[in-house]
C-alpha cells in the first residue's frame, strides 16, 4: 500500500521536539548547538540563512557523522515547510542521535535575532 506524505509524517513513532526559531537561538546560545538547513542547494542560493551548516536532506545521514560525532550533540532541523526536516529529524533520531529538534517557523527570525545580540 503506497502512503503519502502525510500519512507518513503521521506514522512517524518517535517523539520529535519541535521549537521555534527564537527557542533555537536561545538555546543555541547555551549549549553550542548547530542549526542544519536539510533544503536543496537551489533553495539554500535564492534564500540563505548564513548560520546554518548546508547538509540536503538526501545526504544527510550520509554526511551527519562526519560533522557530529558525539551523539548529544544539539541540532536543529530546518527546511522550508517543516516536512523534510521532520524526515531529516526521525532519521538522525534512529542514528542515535539523542538532541534533535525541528524548527517549525521562519529561520530568517534567527538570522535577526543572531545579529541583534
Amino acid at each position: 500500500m503506497l502512503i503519502d506524505i502525510k500519512k507518513r509524517l503521521e506514522n512517524i513513532d518517535l517523539d520529535i521536539r519541535t521549537i521555534t526559531a527564537e527557542q533555537a537561538v536561545s538555546e543555541q546560545k547555551n549549549n553550542g548547538g548547530t542549526l542544519i538547513d536539510v533544503r536543496e542547494a537551489a533553495e539554500v542560493s535564492k534564500e540563505p540563512v548564513p548560520c546554518a551548516l548546508h547538509i540536503p536532506r538526501g545526504v544527510l545521514e550520509m554526511k551527519a557523522l562526519e560533522h557530529f560525532s558525539d551523539a548529544s550533540t544539539p541540532l536543529y532541523i530546518h527546511c522550508a515547510s517543516g516536512v523534510r526536516a521532520t524526515l531529516a529529524a526521525e532519521q538522525l533520531l534512529k542514528m542515535g542521535y539523542e538532541n534533535v529538534s525541528v524548527i517549525t517557523c521562519s529561520v530568517p527570525t534567527i538570522n535577526q535575532a543572531s545579529t541583534n545580540d
